[in-house]
């Protein structure tokens, strides 16, 4: 074969074959994050979210059929047909809430939730006496409602409630320690019952409707059951506590801000959007039972299953009771996801001896999951809907639940200081406005509880004190900022 000078390479002979490419070297890899001690980094959450999984899991924290069904039917009790009122005083006053939750959970998003928030404006101190103040509810609240669950199974199968809601613990526990998608798949079914209950309830109410919506704005009580013969407005401030709970959970979104994609849009939208649907699905259906319930005695007495069975029968009576078990359980199994999150980031944040921050920092090999965490915060629940009267300690959490959104506003208020005006983030409009009615408003509601629940959320607070002062104060404080990949953070 004949070479020619375009074949053969300058200097070398038609026999000598061409010397091979250098292979070019492979990057090296980036190190790997570590403390200042020497510490590697804890794995980190994988952004995976979505608005719309985000809102689902969101929503069925809130669980708006759990809600209506158990808790309107307290406030009609005690308010009569004033309970709508009620419910969007509470609810107005929760978009106050919803705006500081917005604000701050895109100005430090973390899994951490409101400590991680507070944290990150007020201080570690601060910080940690609201870890401690959430620990507590989150420790009680699923427990107290998978206790319920046995109420609602009542007319297809008799079970003692504490097996029910331990078994809808466990369960809960084992789904959660699956990835977040499939936990936002799982929760979105359940959601479209919850919601079905709800519309057969308002087309029901609606379609029976016997008085005039003037009852609406010119409320009627039972003087039996609320002690007075008029609605006042001492009366509509007496139930604000439970009307803001009915609604609560939309700062779910504060827990998901690590896995949600771009999380200074997502937050503040999932928050809102969570907020206002939830609402909606609580609101028009306890509008239509007070429009469909021709006595007022009877509307604050009778539960909705009682409601439903005199409008429709007892089979549309036992279906809709189903779809209550399905919410308690979504329910349980969002707050389950969320808790579990708040410890990860407490491990994370290393507010624990080394050995306990590596265990709860622990991601499942495969499902991406803080499933350490999982069961550490979860297993105790378990234990006690099997095991404990809860009564007293969730009576309580009224109190808690006050004194963390206080800390909230104080951090929403602070929030707008050098260097952290600077910050990007979503900003609530009309500030300070936001802010300041949270601390007029469950101000009032904190002086309003009784002595006994105070007492336990001051004992909680001392705790807290007491860890920070042994432990906290002397170890060095990493908050792990986790980077959304897609250049929002």
């Amino acid at each position: 074969m004949t070479h020619t000078p375009a074949d053969t390479p300058h200097g070398a002979s038609p026999s000598t074959p061409a010397p091979p490419p250098t292979p070019t070297p492979a990057p090296a890899p980036a190190p790997a994050p570590v403390a200042p001690d020497g510490t590697p980094a804890p794995a980190a959450l994988a952004r995976v979210l979505g608005p719309v999984g985000a809102v689902l899991l969101t929503l069925s924290c809130i669980t708006p059929a759990s809600s209506l069904f158990i808790l309107v039917p307290e406030l009609f009790a005690g308010q009569g047909t004033g309970a709508p009122l009620t419910i969007v005083v509470g609810i107005v006053i929760s978009v106050a809430v919803g705006a500081c939750y917005a604000e701050l959970g895109t100005l430090a998003p973390s899994s951490g939730g409101e400590y991680a928030m507070v944290d990150a404006v007020l201080g570690r101190f601060l910080g940690w006496v609201t870890f401690a103040m959430t620990i507590a509810m989150l420790v009680v609240i699923p427990p107290v409602i998978a206790l319920g669950t046995a109420d609602y199974l009542a007319d297809l199968v008799q079970v003692d409630p504490r097996v029910a809601g331990c078994a809808v613990m466990l369960v809960a526990i084992a789904t959660a320690v699956l990835d977040v998608k499939s936990n936002a798949l799982v929760t979105g079914a359940f959601l479209v019952l919850e919601v079905v209950a709800a519309v057969v309830v308002a087309v029901l109410g609606l379609a029976h409707a016997q008085r005039s919506p003037s009852v609406l704005v010119h409320p009627e009580v039972s003087e039996a059951t609320a002690g007075q013969p008029a609605f006042t407005t001492g009366l509509l401030v007496s139930g604000l506590a439970a009307a803001m709970f009915v609604v609560n959970g939309f700062g779910t979104a504060s827990y998901l801000a690590e896995e949600i994609h771009r999380p200074r849009r997502n937050v503040a939208r999932t928050v809102f959007w969570s907020l206002f649907i939830g609402a909606a699905v609580i609101v028009v259906p306890t509008v239509a039972a007070v429009l469909g319930t021709e006595s007022t005695d009877t509307l604050s007495t009778a539960s909705f299953s009682d409601l439903v069975r005199g409008w429709a029968g007892d089979t549309t009576a036992t279906a809709v009771d189903l779809c209550v078990a399905l919410a308690i359980l979504n329910a349980v199994l969002v707050m389950v996801l969320q808790n579990a999150r708040v410890l990860y980031a407490s491990g994370r944040d290393r507010a624990w001896p080394e050995p306990v921050n590596r265990a709860l920092t622990r991601l499942h090999p495969r499902f991406g999951s803080p499933w350490v965490a999982t069961l550490v915060i979860s297993l105790p629940g378990a234990a006690l809907a099997c095991f404990a009267d809860l009564s007293t300690l969730y009576s309580a959490t009224g109190a808690i639940l006050a004194v963390v959104y206080v800390l909230l506003a104080l951090a929403a208020l602070a929030a707008r200081r050098a260097p952290l005006r600077d910050r990007p983030a979503w900003r609530m409009p009309l500030w300070p406005l936001a802010p300041v009615v949270v601390l007029a408003s469950v101000g009032y509601v904190l002086y309003q509880q009784a002595g006994r629940d105070l007492a336990i959320a001051g004992g909680v607070i001392a705790a807290a004190v007491l860890y920070y002062v042994l432990h906290l104060r002397r170890h060095p404080h990493d908050r792990w900022r986790v980077a959304a990949p897609d250049g929002d953070d």
